[in-house]
């Protein structure tokens, strides 16, 4: 009986680690092979070297001059090497040094067209692209916008290998994915990880919605390509997020079909144009989307119209929720910025917005996006007055303060917040409320009117105007009084 049970544990034994041998070997046949992507598509990704002249501009302070010192004194070279000599003797600045850096690129046509970062060569005097066979190539720019991060470099050559061309709409959250680049310059890396999110929206980055991995990037990979299983080039790789300036598990690359996008465009004019509206633009908070009367969070909030804008044209206003461009819906305001900017320029689309609780459909044609959106306001009236229902001193803006503002009518300065509601809402001192409630105020009495008839325990948007932040919308709710 012993026997028996001995063998009978010795086959339990036997099946469990059959069971985990097994589990083991589907999971290493589950896990990707990137060898032969690798050998496919590494000599179709470049290195790229770029080279900047620095003039030195170091200077002694104002008043002092470089000492008379003998000329077999070691101390001028240093001053040669690091003063420019103005104040000694009238020379001038001293000899230009050379800034170099480094980065990737890889071969979108086999007659030499090259796609990279426009950071990578920006400002550059010379740039050499070099192939994973070593040989390398002066190369010039086509074009560059700075708004995508995006350049087109050609190099003088033929029958270049080059890149399949994916699409990044395809990815998927999860998907595996492959980078290939020069990280610190070491030529032709590869790294890999998966997409880890799509859509990300970067600050001053308004115009690319970013696919977001944990693919290992580094200083020197920008501009290289970012890969899918297929071999299919389905983003550039352009930014990480770090605070040791080395890769901390986020790092950032530009969707193929906008960089696509903008080469074509540098190619055949050296420009990019790109749709514009004409609004400012803000999410809405779960506390404005029920000031709003809406049941979820969703689209984005225009906090103001820009004049003589398209939107301006077509009759958006201040406080509309944009929920649909051109059939593409808006589920948070980073949406709109790609959407319209992809749009074609001098086409009338529609979009759907949601005006004081209704409905509507407006019809908007599309202008360029012009280089600078600085707006010419005018000046307006004032006079004081305060407001204590909210806890807060308002009075009339100041003539001086309008153009400062960039509010040319109607509006209240906030003098004083002491606790109270428009603390809490996060309105402080020196913010301009140019509309509550959906209403445009016209000046401090019209503002004491209108809070006297605001309702209690519901939230309310108030639209304000800060300095270097410009508007947004807060929501306030006034407790029940009774």
């Amino acid at each position: 009986m012993k026997h028996v049970l001995m063998v009978k544990f010795a086959t339990a034994v036997m099946s469990v680690f059959m069971l985990v041998a097994f589990s083991l070997s589907a999971q290493a046949r589950s896990l990707p092979d990137f060898t032969q992507l690798v050998e496919n598509s590494s000599p179709a990704v470049v290195n790229i070297s770029t080279t900047q002249k620095v003039k030195r501009h170091s200077k002694l302070p104002e008043g002092l001059k470089i000492p008379d010192l003998p000329e077999d004194s070691p101390f001028n070279d240093f001053f040669r090497h690091f003063f420019d000599g103005e104040g000694s003797n009238g020379e001038d600045a001293g000899p230009e040094s050379e800034a170099n850096s480094l980065g990737s690129g890889f071969i979108i046509s086999n007659d030499g067209y090259v796609i990279t970062n426009n950071h990578v060569v920006a400002e550059a005097d010379k740039i050499i692209v070099r192939l994973s066979d070593r040989s390398e190539y002066p190369a010039k720019i086509i074009g560059t916008d700075a708004r995508s991060d995006v350049a087109v470099l050609k190099i003088d050559a033929e029958n270049l290998p080059v890149v399949s061309i994916g699409k990044s709409k395809q990815l998927k959250v999860g998907e595996w994915v492959l980078a290939i680049g020069s990280p610190f310059g070491f030529d032709h890396s590869v790294t890999a990880g998966i997409v880890s999110a799509k859509g990300r929206s970067l600050p001053r980055e308004n115009y690319v919605p970013f696919i977001q991995t944990d693919v290992a990037i580094n200083p020197g990979n920008s501009g290289g390509p970012l890969f899918n299983l297929e071999g299919e080039v389905v983003g550039v790789n352009s930014q990480i997020y770090s605070r040791t300036g080395g890769f901390m598990g986020l790092s950032f690359a530009i969707p193929i079909e906008v960089a696509m996008n903008v080469a074509s465009q540098l190619r055949s004019k050296g420009r990019v144009s790109r749709g514009w509206l004409g609004v400012l633009i803000q999410d809405v908070t779960s506390d404005l989307a029920e000031s709003f009367n809406m049941d979820k969070p969703r689209g984005a909030l225009v906090s103001r119209v820009l004049p003589d804008s398209p939107a301006a044209d077509a009759g958006f206003e201040v406080g509309d929720i944009i929920l649909n461009f051109n059939d593409d819906d808006v589920i948070r305001s980073k949406d709109l910025p790609p959407i319209v900017g992809r749009t074609e320029i001098d086409k009338p689309v529609n979009v759907n917005v949601l005006r004081k609780g209704d409905l509507k459909t407006l019809r908007v044609v599309i202008g360029e996006l012009p280089e600078d959106d600085e707006i010419k306001v005018a000046t307006g009236k004032a006079k004081p007055q305060s407001e204590s229902r909210l806890s807060i001193s308002v009075k009339d803006i100041p003539e001086e303060q309008r153009s400062k503002r960039d509010i040319s009518e109607g509006g209240v300065l906030v003098t004083g917040v002491s606790r109270g509601v428009a603390a809490k809402a996060g309105i402080r001192r020196g913010d301009v409320i140019t509309m509550i409630n959906n209403t445009h105020i016209d000046d401090a009495e019209h503002f004491a009117k209108l809070v006297d008839d605001l309702p209690s325990d519901k939230s309310i948007p108030i639209l304000i105007h800060r300095p270097r932040s410009g508007p947004i919308f807060l929501a306030l709710k006034i407790a029940d009084e009774g």
